[in-house]
């Protein structure tokens, strides 16, 4: 613990000195230059071989005309050439425009233009879906496999000491949005990441010598600013997926014996319900970090009991993200808290203009150095006051001051004047054996103004119907809380990391 935090020092003090994010690989290729950065298809990138990536994506970039201010999209797979991009846009003070691969052809273009971009990289795998969007949006590509091709030059590596960017700057848009409305940017500086990742690594206990295995796509948040960013900035290695596989991430947690890993509620029951899971050994992992949506118990209890703990991070992509979370000292006698506010981050729970008392539910307010203050072009939404973003999520401290996530403040079902909370009925149907998933809505009714109603999956070879469903929670909830329906469906409408569109699931059921 000393170690790490003595990292942690050495790493504060550099970062107030450097103000421009690129520095955090720049400084290890100068400390560690052999010491590996990434493992990603069977190879291994030096720091020092990736600080030379970073040089050749910021001559590339500054050749083609980007410059302060200017943004350039990604639309592709994981690849350590996203952070070289990422690298060499804070150098110039430019913007990385990171697309979610999933999304349509006209989300996307709505994206592009939103953002307008000088142009888009795409790579191979994308190749179509990115010409497509982008003549949609009328963007020019250009092949993000040339990126880092060309050895950047002497010449060119010193005119590059002078295109140093601000942590003033903005460095990246994240959309919020895109499958659903008008798309939302949250607009980071390079100072955003940079007070993130001190959250990051404070809350986390992170260290020099942990090795993470990442799968979740970086063109969220999550798989970015949580562990990837704050890990590189302390000089540990990173093994990279392309994309999410379960059965890779076992496999490279017996090869690789990485410390720390982070797993969204969707992916981390895929493991579990993987045919290797119990075989595999997994004692090299510290703990499984998981977020993005509420966690049910009995993924936990699964993890807890290989003896990982399981730390849960709250946030948004407004927020870096890391704002609430747990410690690993916490985590087994607070399951299913998503902890305390992260260094740097105030909180607090808010309703009908007031802060609510201790044990009541309130909406999470954030405010902190890690925070967006606008969206792009968007500088006036309501969601940010006084400094404060309001998430839009609903909560409760406990008596000790953790925090539990109950739902999201639209997701709210209002029956016959009771609040109800989605997530204390998909709590109990996750742990029913027979269900794969579940998810909970608001339906108008004439009488109660809104029901609940629960749509599930059944397991291959269940045959549990709605009566079976409904006795799950007798005893368990209140009874108007109980879901007034139940309906069978095939699958349930997903985001990029696993969250159910529940807009979409919604308009599906009325």
């Amino acid at each position: 613990m000393k170690r790490a935090n003595a990292m942690t020092r050495r790493w504060c003090n550099a970062a107030r000195s450097a103000m421009n994010l690129s520095r955090i690989i720049e400084h290890w290729a100068l400390m560690t230059p052999v010491a590996t950065a990434f493992h990603f298809e069977s190879r291994q990138l030096s720091y020092a071989a990736l600080w030379q990536r970073t040089l050749r994506a910021t001559a590339y970039l500054h050749a083609n005309g980007i410059g302060r201010g200017d943004r350039v999209a990604f639309l592709g797979l994981n690849h350590p050439d996203f952070i070289a991009l990422l690298m060499a846009c804070a150098r110039l003070g430019a913007i990385t425009v990171p697309l979610n691969f999933r999304l349509a052809v006209p989300e996307l273009a709505a994206l592009l233009q939103h953002a307008e971009p000088r142009f888009l990289l795409v790579d191979q795998a994308m190749a179509g879906l990115g010409r497509d969007c982008a003549q949609a949006a009328g963007i020019a590509t250009q092949a993000f496999g040339a990126l880092c091709e060309n050895q950047a030059s002497p010449e060119d590596a010193a005119l590059l000491q002078a295109l140093t960017g601000s942590d003033q700057d903005a460095v990246l848009i994240v959309s919020t949005s895109g499958t659903t409305g008008r798309p939302k940017g949250a607009l980071h500086t390079q100072a955003n990441l940079l007070w993130n990742i001190q959250s990051a690594i404070a809350s986390q206990d992170l260290a020099h010598e942990d090795r993470l295995l990442l799968n979740l796509p970086m063109f969220h948040v999550g798989g970015l600013c949580i562990q990837t960013l704050p890990l590189l900035s302390l000089g540990a290695s990173v093994t990279l997926h392309a994309r999410v596989d379960p059965g890779r991430w076992l496999q490279d947690c017996a090869r690789y014996r990485p410390t720390i890993s982070l797993l969204v509620p969707a992916v981390l029951k895929s493991v579990i319900e993987h045919a290797d899971f119990a075989t595999t050994n997994l004692s090299s992992l510290k703990r499984i970090n998981c977020g993005s949506s509420v966690v049910p118990h009995s993924l936990i209890n699964a993890i807890h009991a290989r003896g990982i703990p399981v730390i849960q991070v709250y946030g948004a992509t407004e927020t870096g993200p890391v704002s609430i979370a747990l410690r690993v000292e916490d985590a087994m006698s607070h399951v299913g808290s998503c902890g305390k506010a992260a260094l740097h981050v105030e909180a607090r729970l808010m309703a009908g203009g007031a802060e609510v008392a201790r044990g009541q539910t309130g909406e999470v307010w954030l405010r902190g150095h890690n925070i967006v203050q606008s969206y792009w072009r968007d500088a006036d939404n309501p969601a940010f006051e006084n400094g404060w973003f309001k998430t839009g999520d609903l909560a409760r401290q406990d008596e000790d001051g953790f925090y539990y996530i109950v739902g999201r403040l639209k997701e709210m079902i209002i029956s016959g004047g009771e609040n109800i909370y989605p997530a204390e009925i998909e709590n109990l149907l996750a742990d029913c054996p027979a269900l794969q998933e579940a998810a909970v809505v608001g339906v108008a009714d004439e009488k109660w103004g809104e029901v609940a109603v629960a749509a599930v999956v059944r397991k291959p070879g269940m045959s549990i119907d709605e009566a079976g469903v409904l006795a799950l929670f007798d005893g368990k909830l209140a009874k108007y809380k109980h879901p007034r329906r139940v309906v069978f469906v095939e699958s349930l409408p997903k985001t990029a990391l696993g969250k159910v569109q529940k807009a979409a699931l919604k308009i599906d059921l009325r």
